[in-house]
C-alpha cells in the first residue's frame, strides 16, 4: 500500500471542507428560512407543496427549505447531515442527482396523495431519499464498499423506513414515501454495473 503524501492530505482536507460547505450551506439556508418564516408570521408556508393545486407544484422546489418550528428542523438536522454526507462522499454529481430525485419524488407524492388543503414542508422527504439511495446502492452496484455502506446504513438508520407509512398526524408520510422511492430510483439509475 503506497504511503500517503502531504499532497494527499491536503486534497482530503480540501474535499472535506467542500463537503462541509455544501451541507453547512444547506443547513444555513434551512435555519435562515425558519427565522424569516417566524418573523413573517408563517408567510413562507405558501411555498410548500399544496396537493392538487397548480401553485402547489412550486413546493417541489421550495418545501425542503421550509420548516414549521425549531423542533421540526432540529429533528431533521442530524439525519440530513449524516445521510447527506454519506451520499456526498460518493461524489458531488451523485449527491446532486439523488437530492433532485428525492425532491421530485417527495414533492410529487405529497402533491398527488396529500390531504386537500394541507401544506407539506420540510427536508424529511430529501432525507428519506438519501436513506433509500444508501440502503439500495449496494444491491444495484454489487461492490464491496457499496454493500458495506448499505448494510451499515440499514442497521443504523433502517428503522426510519416506518416513516413512509401513514401514522402520526401532521407528519407527511407521503413526502417520506416519495423521497424514499426517488432515492431508490436514483440508486438504480446511477449504478455503475
Amino acid at each position: 500500500m503506497p504511503a500517503l503524501t502531504k499532497a494527499d492530505g491536503r486534497r482530503a482536507l480540501t474535499t472535506i471542507r467542500s463537503q462541509a460547505a455544501t451541507l453547512g450551506g444547506a443547513l444555513g439556508t434551512f435555519w435562515t428560512a425558519l427565522g424569516a418564516n417566524t418573523l413573517l408570521g408563517g408567510a413562507l408556508y405558501q411555498f410548500g407543496v399544496i396537493p392538487r393545486t397548480l401553485i402547489g407544484l412550486r413546493g417541489i422546489l421550495f418545501a425542503p427549505f421550509i420548516h414549521g418550528s425549531v423542533a421540526h428542523l432540529a429533528a431533521n438536522t442530524i439525519p440530513f447531515v449524516v445521510l447527506g454526507w454519506l451520499t456526498l462522499i460518493q461524489g458531488r454529481g451523485r449527491f446532486t442527482r439523488v437530492t433532485l430525485a428525492a425532491m421530485l419524488g417527495s414533492g410529487l407524492m405529497a402533491w398527488v396523495l396529500g390531504a386537500p388543503g394541507s401544506v407539506h414542508i420540510g427536508a424529511s422527504g430529501v432525507i428519506f431519499g438519501y436513506l433509500g439511495f444508501l440502503m439500495l446502492t449496494g444491491w444495484f452496484e454489487r461492490k464491496f464498499w457499496n454493500i458495506a455502506l448499505s448494510v451499515g446504513v440499514t442497521a443504523a438508520w433502517g428503522g426510519l423506513v416506518f416513516g413512509v407509512m401513514p401514522g402520526q398526524v401532521g407528519i407527511s408520510w407521503q413526502a417520506h414515501l416519495g423521497g424514499f422511492i426517488g432515492g431508490v430510483l436514483a440508486a438504480r439509475a446511477l449504478s455503475r454495473r
